[in-house]
């Protein structure tokens, strides 16, 4: 396999075959946002808190599976490891039969962490990949293109599995509260969750059919940052991953960063019954959330770094997030509705700048890094749980449950900005 050692451009196919797996990435990611007020209807669960363990199963195999995809990848490759994640994608993907079949929350909950344990491994293999198949100082315009095509996958299966999962869910919800008899009962929910066959049936086909398009495409090697040396003694400076603070600051940021990113996705749904907004509205809610993304990928694309850095990227986005929070958090309506919808705008840039800067300078310790960084994404878990216990458990006004949730996560995302992107920048 051959490497590049060209990094004064971008290699054209080794992008495309990125930016199809970002497609893919978001596709099954964002099918959360639908699955959780679906499995809510079809499994009858009585919180939302319940229906939140959706997301925590999907993001919290980012934290365990991160670093052993590390190990995975060193030991079969990065391409071997792309097409072993699309095969444990699809057999996630088809978990979900039986699950409908025996009306399983549980077995439901075993997909949804199967993948994401493939989405960890794929997530851990491309993400440094396209950080470095060009100079590293146009990262986050590679990453924004690649997320074009995720947040363009989150925007399309709220539309394609709203219309397939939640059709006339309005009609059905008042017909199961107005059942008296078990079987009847039961009877509509089975109907509902033989929904699911195809569409996980047809998934899992297309993720195994792009494992094979992988394990056939040339795809070449992209070698590691050189490690830093002294000028004056010519020995390596750093000799452990832990002398690079900035990096678990990092972490940390992406762990705020796709908190953020869910509860405007995800929550958006959930947020928007509480306000009582029209319900053929709040079924495409996650997509209002993810074209604000879009938006903000094409201005990181045409801006960074041209106009501004990533970092000053960074800044504008979580103060953005701030100001929209307190939006949200304080007026009514439609106002407050939108406001979460226009967080999208304020996340987008956040994940395409934190990623290298967290892994700007590791050198040989750049794969292991990333492993690190990708263990962030967990953030993903817990978010909407806080949130459900918040509101559900301590009583907490749904709004101001929302922020003090969010409110932190950009707080801190704006110290990485500023900051923790440059600690022990003196000791390199």
């Amino acid at each position: 396999m051959t490497s590049i050692s060209n990094q004064n451009r971008t290699a054209l196919l080794p992008m495309v075959i990125c930016c199809a797996l970002f497609f893919i990435f978001g596709f099954v990611t964002w099918a959360n946002g639908t699955l959780i007020p679906f499995l809510k209807l079809a499994l009858d669960l009585e919180t939302d808190l319940q229906a939140f363990f959706v997301t925590f199963a999907s993001y919290i195999a980012y934290f365990f599976l991160a670093l052993p995809s590390s190990w995975i990848l060193q030991k079969i490759g990065f391409k071997n490891g792309l097409v072993l994640g699309m095969v444990i994608l699809g057999i996630g993907s088809l978990i979900f039969i039986p699950a409908a079949d025996n009306r399983s929350y549980g077995l439901f909950l075993t997909g949804i962490f199967i993948q994401g344990s493939a989405m960890a491994l794929l997530q851990t293999a491309v993400n440094p990949y396209l950080s470095i198949i060009g100079p590293i100082d146009s990262a986050a315009a590679r990453i924004s293109i690649a997320g074009l095509c995720n947040k363009g996958a989150g925007v399309l299966v709220p539309i394609i599995f709203g219309v397939l999962f939640l059709k006339n869910s309005a009609e059905t919800t008042a017909k199961i509260n107005a059942t008296t008899d078990i079987n009847a009962k039961n009877a509509i929910l089975d109907e509902l969750l033989q929904r699911v066959h195809t569409p996980y049936i047809v998934l899992a086909i297309v993720f195994v059919l792009f494992a094979i398009l992988i394990k056939f495409v040339n795809l070449p090697e992209v070698e590691a940052e050189e490690d830093v040396l002294d000028e004056v003694s010519n020995v390596k400076v750093k000799s452990s991953i832990f002398q690079y603070p900035h990096l678990f600051l990092g972490a940390f940021a992406i762990f705020c960063c796709v908190a953020v990113e869910v509860m405007a996705g995800d929550g958006i749904a959930t947020y928007g019954r509480e306000l009582n907004i029209n319900p053929n509205i709040v079924r495409f809610s996650t997509s209002f959330t993810l074209i604000c993304m879009l938006v903000g990928y094409v201005i990181g694309i045409i801006a960074i770094p041209k106009i501004i850095s990533q970092q000053m990227a960074l800044r504008i986005c979580a103060i953005l997030g701030v100001t929209l929070t307190f939006i949200s958090a304080f007026s009514t309506g439609n106002v407050s509705f939108y406001s979460v919808a226009l967080l999208g705008l304020a996340n987008s840039l956040m994940w395409p700048a934190i990623f290298p800067l967290g892994i700007k300078g590791l050198g040989r310790f750049t794969k292991t890094g990333s492993a690190i960084m990708i263990m962030g994404i967990a953030g993903g878990a817990l978010v909407l749980p806080i949130y459900g216990f918040l509101k559900d458990s301590l009583s907490i006004d749904f709004q101001h449950a929302f922020l003090y949730t969010l409110l932190p996560a950009y707080l801190y995302i704006i110290y990485f900005a500023v900051k923790g992107h440059k600690a022990g920048a003196k000791k390199i």
